[in-house]
């Protein structure tokens, strides 16, 4: 059953996760979900946050390795991902 979870994950797009990520917090915002609600929504909410980072870390490789391959060479920059509050 999880690896049917895992694929459907791994079907979602950047955008589309973010945007149901976006959507649980404004319910959650709202304070009218009784706490099993807003558990289940969080539960929900920290999937979405992890497949986003996931996903930008991808796009983080393939950034560096497209840099790469103009340059000719090696450089490593770290890219600073802050976590808003």
């Amino acid at each position: 059953m999880a690896s049917k979870a895992s694929n459907k994950q791994n079907n979602v797009c950047f955008e589309d996760a973010l945007g149901k990520l976006e959507v649980i917090v404004k319910q959650l915002e709202t304070g009218d979900l009784s706490l099993e609600e807003a558990l289940d929504k969080f539960g929900q909410g920290i999937s979405h946050a992890k497949l986003c980072f996931e996903r930008l870390n991808v796009a983080e490789a393939q950034v560096d390795k497209i840099l790469q391959q103009e340059q000719g060479r090696l450089v490593e920059k770290p890219l600073n991902l802050v976590e808003g509050d």
